[in-house]
C-alpha cells in the first residue's frame, strides 16, 4: 500500500497470507502467493491507524499480475469492493504487469461513481 502525508509518499509492504488461506482451504482458495494475494485485515487496519496518528493517509493500493497484462480483475475487484462500493474509494488501485520478473507495464485504477466501477486513469508519474 502508499501511505501519504501530503509532501512525501511512502510504501508499506503488508504480508500476503495466501499461501495460509490455501493451505487452510485449497478449495475456497484454490491460487497459492505465486498469483494471488491476500493481506491480513487487521494488519491494514493496523498500519492505517498508525499512519492516521502520524499525519498520514492511504493513497493507493498495489499488486502485480506475474506474466499477465495490468488489468483490474474481477478477482481485484471483488476485493476492493466486497459489497458493491469500495472499501477505501478514494484510494487508487495500481496493477503492475511483469513478466519474467521484468516490469512491462503498469496501470492506475480509481473508483467512478457515475460508472460505480473501477475505470483506468492516466498515470501520472512524479
Amino acid at each position: 500500500m502508499v501511505l501519504t502525508d501530503g509532501a512525501r509518499d511512502r510504501v508499506q509492504r503488508l504480508q500476503n497470507l495466501q499461501n495460509r488461506l490455501h493451505a487452510l482451504d485449497p478449495q475456497t482458495y484454490p491460487r497459492t502467493a505465486l498469483i494471488a494475494y491476500a493481506m491480513d485485515p487487521k494488519e491494514l487496519e493496523a498500519v492505517i491507524d498508525a499512519a492516521h496518528k502520524h499525519g498520514a493517509k492511504l493513497k493507493a493500493f498495489y499488486h502485480s499480475h506475474p506474466n499477465h497484462d495490468a488489468y483490474f480483475s474481477e478477482e481485484d475487484k471483488a476485493f476492493a469492493s466486497p459489497f458493491g462500493e469500495p472499501t477505501f474509494p478514494g484510494a487508487a488501485q495500481i496493477v503492475v504487469s511483469i513478466y519474467d520478473k521484468v516490469v512491462r507495464g503498469m496501470r492506475v485504477f480509481l473508483w467512478s461513481e457515475e460508472e460505480k466501477d473501477f475505470v483506468a486513469v492516466p498515470l501520472q508519474r512524479a
